[in-house]
């Protein structure tokens, strides 16, 4: 359907689904908030994977319609392209978030994030390592390493579950000195109390969630077909294009959430949402592999396996931030943001010489 259409209609409604994915994913995000302090979910196993669903519906919609339509570059683009941007995202709020204060790795420095950032790069060489995997490997619809990405994930998780209550250092929560005054995680509990105070009742929550939620699928959805003739037209690779323009349209809610947990002094929470975020983009390869019936990650191409090494790289830069934390500022941001910045489109430049190398 959508391959029939001008290009310009197709940016139309490319930039119509990249809106809706921005204003559903912002109140999907409020909405999960809402919902996790009110259940009693907090920062425990159950909320974290909620948050990380919620969070990801469109990178999850993107997903399931390209493998459901045999489009495995576009999938495993989106999901490496997506940890690589999703990291940027963090400069952004370095930059926009952080006015008046020092940099955001100075003010979020705490062994937690650190543990999240290392779960990003763990799970991330395992997708590596399974691109080398035979595709026969193949049992039920399931293949050893997307099980294996999905069960370090999870242990991922519960570790962090555990840093959360507390680590045997002198500073039980492992927090660096003169970071935010407030614990992590309250602008969410901030979020549950003006919905109080407004009168917004628990089932009102759920059905916005639920609408925010199909709103989210069906623009994902769109997205991924949208793009995928958008690709076409301009003789752009689905990997180029999911890596790159569809990976930033479903980046969009977390800008926007970002900033607001950096403004309201969330500085942790800010960083803990886009690692926790990329932790969760690679279980998605189990989908993708039960969705199409094939191996994914064997059919992943040298941009790929380059993304996964550039997510790596760029989470590595903030690793080293957390543990450092400079606190000098460059052009409004930390220089850990900048490096990442410079990174970022240095490595966008080598992947699209390899994309054109690999054409001819």
């Amino acid at each position: 359907m959508f391959d029939a259409l001008p290009l310009i209609a197709l940016f139309a409604i490319f930039a119509g689904a990249a809106g809706a994915v921005w204003f559903a994913g912002i109140r999907l995000s409020d909405t999960t908030d809402i919902l996790a302090t009110r259940f009693g979910l907090g920062q425990a196993l159950g909320g974290v994977i909620l948050l990380a669903i919620a969070t990801n519906l469109p990178e999850i919609a993107i997903t399931v319609s390209a493998a459901a339509s045999n489009n495995m570059g576009v999938a495993v683009g989106n999901i490496l392209g997506g940890i690589a941007i999703q990291t940027v995202v963090l400069v952004i709020i370095d930059a926009f978030g952080m006015r008046g204060n020092p940099p955001l790795m100075y003010k979020a420095a705490s062994l937690t994030l650190v543990i999240e950032g290392l779960v990003v790069v763990a799970v991330l060489i395992v997708s590596i390592m399974g691109t080398q995997m035979p595709a026969s490997l193949i049992a039920a619809r399931l293949t050893p390493v997307a099980v294996l990405i999905t069960a370090f994930w999870l242990v991922g998780v519960w570790l962090i579950g555990v840093a959360n209550r507390g680590l045997p250092w002198q500073d039980k929560a492992g927090n660096a000195p003169d970071t935010q005054d407030k614990p992590k995680g309250h602008s969410q509990s901030q979020k549950n109390d003006n919905a109080n105070r407004s009168g917004v009742s628990t089932g009102k929550t759920v059905f916005v969630f639920v609408i925010a939620a199909v709103v989210t699928l069906v623009a994902g959805v769109v997205l991924e077909r949208c793009g995928d003739a958008i690709a076409k037209h301009i003789g752009m690779t689905g990997v180029l294009f999911g890596a790159t323009v569809l990976a930033a349209a479903t980046s969009l809610p977390e800008v926007s959430t970002g900033l607001t947990s950096a403004k309201a002094g969330d500085f942790q929470l800010a960083v803990s949402d886009i690692f926790g975020g990329n932790a969760f983009l690679p279980v998605l390869f189990l989908l993708a592999t039960v969705v199409s019936g094939k191996a994914v990650l064997p059919q992943a191409q040298k941009t790929d396996i380059y993304l996964a090494g550039l997510g790596v790289l760029l989470t590595s830069v903030y690793l080293a931030g957390l543990i450092f934390r400079p606190k000098r500022k460059v052009l409004g941001m930390g220089v850990d943001s900048l490096t990442v910045l410079v990174l970022y489109v240095v490595g966008t430049c080598g992947l699209f010489a390899i994309a054109l190398s690999h054409r001819s």
